[in-house]
């Protein structure tokens, strides 16, 4: 795997921020060490371990997969990181707002796949450029192990028409794929240690493989949105807000949780899934999309 991009005090150069622009990605990025990201895999598997039998409203795996920051401290931490925010900075400005945080996790030896998509079909937001995901990997994310790819370039195009399939293998929502061809020979492999993570624009084409490694494929996507961006389908939207002043007044904010599925926190996790529920299920019925694939996270 590569080493990561040379940084700046821990910052991106103008050059690599032209990168990112251009291509609609960037990666690798050390953000922490090897331990740092072995000691944050072992808590996310601690939680699993002891909440997964819990009484909770709603499965173990739809509070990972949907808005883990708003009942988990651990993803609330990484979200919240200087160093994820320093690098998150040269592209979207000062001011910073966490809108998600969802772990991936694909099983060892699954078929489980991420369909090749660009993410703000569903967000409710428009073609904005006033957000980023930031994917910190807390295991090797490899070939084998079903890394992301990325198209370069494919943030130039608008909202391009995608297909619903629903699939039982695919881990979105709508099992969503865009529905043109994608070369394979234009996917660049975005191979990432524990510890380093990748850039990508809301309109990149992305998507990852299937795992046939003998380990779990373990990383934390994050949604920042900086005060311009503004929620256009649903009647409301929340976030947090990470770094500096929203003076905007788009979004709704909220703390972060003190303890993992605290009732406050449970309970405002329903009105924000009740919220983007509005702009994520536009056009499809409800049921279907928080029915089988609530519970997918291989």
């Amino acid at each position: 795997m590569p080493r990561g991009l040379r940084l700046n005090e821990g910052k991106l150069s103008k050059a690599l921020k032209g990168q990112y622009w251009r291509d609609g990605y960037l990666f690798p990025i050390d953000v922490m060490d090897a331990g740092e990201a072995a000691a944050h895999r072992a808590e996310l598997e601690q939680i699993e371990r002891d909440w997964l039998g819990a009484d909770l409203p709603h499965p173990l795996n739809m509070y990972k997969r949907t808005n883990a920051h708003c009942v988990m401290p651990l993803a609330a931490r990484l979200a919240t990181d200087p160093r994820v925010l320093d690098v998150v900075e040269a592209v979207l400005g000062p001011d910073l707002m966490v809108w998600s945080a969802e772990f991936f996790i694909k099983e060892p030896g699954t078929r489980h796949v991420v369909g090749m998509h660009q993410d703000l079909t569903y967000w409710g937001m428009g073609e904005t450029s006033d957000q980023v995901t930031a994917w910190i990997a807390l295991s090797p994310s490899t070939r084998a192990s079903g890394c992301m790819d990325f198209v370069a370039g494919s943030h130039k195009n608008p909202i391009l028409p995608h297909n619903d399939t629903f699939s039982d293998t695919n881990l979105l929502s709508r099992g969503q794929e865009v529905a043109v061809e994608i070369d394979e020979a234009d996917k660049t492999r975005i191979e990432l240690r524990p510890g380093q993570m990748s850039l990508h624009h809301g309109l990149t084409i992305h998507g990852s493989g299937p795992n046939s490694s003998e380990d779990r494929r373990i990383g934390i996507a994050i949604r920042y949105l900086n005060p311009n961006a503004r929620q256009i389908v649903a009647n409301r939207d929340f976030a947090i807000m990470a770094r500096g002043a929203d003076m905007q007044g788009n979004f709704i904010h909220y703390a972060p949780p003190a303890r993992n599925f605290e009732p406050g926190s449970v309970a405002l996790y329903d009105r924000i899934l009740e919220a983007q529920r509005q702009a994520l299920a536009e056009g499809i019925d409800s049921g279907a999309l928080y029915g089988a694939h609530k519970d997918i996270t291989g």
